[in-house]
């Protein structure tokens, strides 16, 4: 079934590519009750000046937006490297030039945002190749595909329990290292901090590695564009807060997660709202993840890195 989407994406524009990616979308939306619901929830409890018609508007457009993330993805995986960077254009990449030339490593970070497997892709084109932190899917055929698309431009991917210790070694290696901050941790491997104004369990080790090791924390973000383009912007580093300070790591992934917030707050329809993001707030219904919960590697990452600089 998906090798035969992909030899359809392979041959349209990317115009249509857009077009079946929001028809998948839409139908999401329509036959996917739960999922919806609990989008039009946590949206109302972002947006409580919003109506409910503009949530539903947003959770609609979201839905749209996942399904172009999908298809776009798909195509991206069919594409030489000039075609890929053909459809982009980059804003701030000379941060993460500058990052590098402290020659401590860099941790990048998004949320399930945008297009950020596509920056993934297009990054190790232009700059250099990163590794990824990630969880292994549940089905072995389309963990083979993900893994060979992400790692189609010179990426790797860190997957197994103990990935602190690779992760360490790209940083000392001058390498860059991606996370995806914004999925509910288990409590005890989490730090709470403020998300939309609600306190959401956070993995901790972003913050644990970049002041065990000193690397520059750099915000990104892949928007679409019209005509069928995409922009990778990366944004200031986050200013760590002092090591000394007892509530450092806390401090820190908060100071990264507002930079997340801003963003979704700008373009509320490319987050992934049907997440159970507050999943420790009393009530709503126990509704299963569309997308791999946080990986036990990264908890232990943030818990082996918090032992290491106490």
């Amino acid at each position: 079934m998906v090798v035969s989407v992909i030899a359809c994406v392979r041959v349209l524009p990317m115009r249509a590519v857009l077009a079946a990616g929001t028809v998948l979308g839409r139908a999401f939306y329509t036959f996917d009750r739960l999922h919806r619901r609990l989008a039009i929830d946590n949206l109302r409890a972002a947006f409580p000046v919003r109506s409910e018609d503009e949530c539903r508007a947003i959770c609609r457009d979201m839905f749209s937006h996942f399904g172009r993330l999908l298809v776009v993805l798909l195509k991206f995986s069919t594409m030489r490297p000039e075609q890929m960077l053909a459809c982009v254009e980059f804003e701030g990449e000379e941060r993460v030039v500058h990052a590098h030339a402290q020659n401590r490593g860099v941790l990048l970070y998004t949320g399930h945002f945008g297009f950020w497997e596509i920056n993934a892709l297009v990054h190790a084109l232009t700059l250099k190749p990163m590794a990824v932190l990630a969880r292994p899917l549940d089905n072995p055929l389309l963990h083979d595909l993900l893994e060979q698309v992400r790692t189609r431009t010179g990426n790797s991917v860190f997957y197994r329990r103990g990935a602190i210790r690779r992760v360490l070694r790209a940083l000392e290696a001058n390498q860059a290292v991606a996370f995806l901050i914004d999925q509910h941790m288990q409590p005890a491997d989490a730090v709470y901090v403020e998300f939309f104004n609600r306190p959401a369990a956070t993995t901790s080790a972003l913050a644990a590695l970049a002041l065990r090791t000193g690397a520059p924390v750099v915000p990104v973000f892949a928007l679409p564009l019209p005509g069928g383009r995409f922009r990778m912007v990366y944004e200031h580093a986050v200013e760590p807060p002092a090591p000394d300070d007892e509530h450092a790591i806390t401090e820190f992934t908060q100071r990264c997660t507002d930079v997340l917030e801003m963003y979704v707050r700008r373009y509320p329809e490319l987050w992934l709202w049907m997440h159970r993001r507050w999943r420790d707030a009393p009530g709503g219904e126990n509704v299963k993840g569309m997308f791999p919960a946080a990986s036990s590697e990264v908890a232990d990452a943030g818990e082996d890195v918090e032992e290491r600089t106490q």
